[in-house]
């Protein structure tokens, strides 16, 4: 892996695909077993989770589930405007089911907060979390993952759906912010 440059900005390896491959098998045996004779629905958020969550879905081969699309925003550049954004809406039905949300990153927590009090108001039986990746001390709410594949400190990252500005999600690893 070699460094990676968006938008005049220096990124290094930090996470390799190998690395992130085998994490999502063990989330995926993790959600199978805490889910067996469930059929829980995937909500993958739109765009950044989408590697992340076709890589976990398939993960769960064995489990009879189904996966759904949510888009959000809270992000412009390097950083989150602290507002959360719904653009495109949950259409499912999830009155006593098992939604397991898919996320790239929680790191304020601002966005799955928002969206779990939102899907709590549908009346699911339960809903779980599970990030690719967790900042826990950027934490501003207090939101705790049911799965997490890495926690990371409060660094900006890009690759495997995450991105700048849009660029950079199609990078197979997650590259870190070089700092001068």
């Amino acid at each position: 892996m070699k460094q990676v440059t968006y938008e005049g900005l220096t990124f290094e390896p930090y996470i390799t695909r190998d690395s992130i491959d085998a994490r999502i098998r063990e989330l995926g045996k993790d959600i199978m077993r805490d889910c067996e004779n469930k059929k829980p629905l995937f909500l993958c958020v739109l765009n950044g989770a989408f590697p992340f969550a076709s890589d976990l879905f398939r993960a769960c081969e064995g489990l009879d589930a189904e996966i759904s699309f949510i888009r959000l925003q809270s992000y412009e550049g390097t950083g989150s405007t602290g507002v959360v954004k719904e653009v495109l809406g949950l259409k499912e039905n999830i009155e006593n089911r098992t939604v397991i949300i898919v996320e790239d990153i929680i790191d304020t927590g601002n966005t799955i907060d928002r969206l779990v009090k939102d899907l709590q108001a549908k009346n699911p039986a339960e809903i779980k979390v599970a990030t690719l990746l967790f900042k826990p001390e950027a934490l501003v709410r207090d939101v705790k993952p049911d799965y997490v594949g890495f926690s990371i400190p409060t660094k900006f990252i890009i690759g495997f759906g995450l991105d700048l500005n849009g660029l950079a999600r199609n990078l197979n690893d997650i590259y870190i912010l070089k700092e001068d």
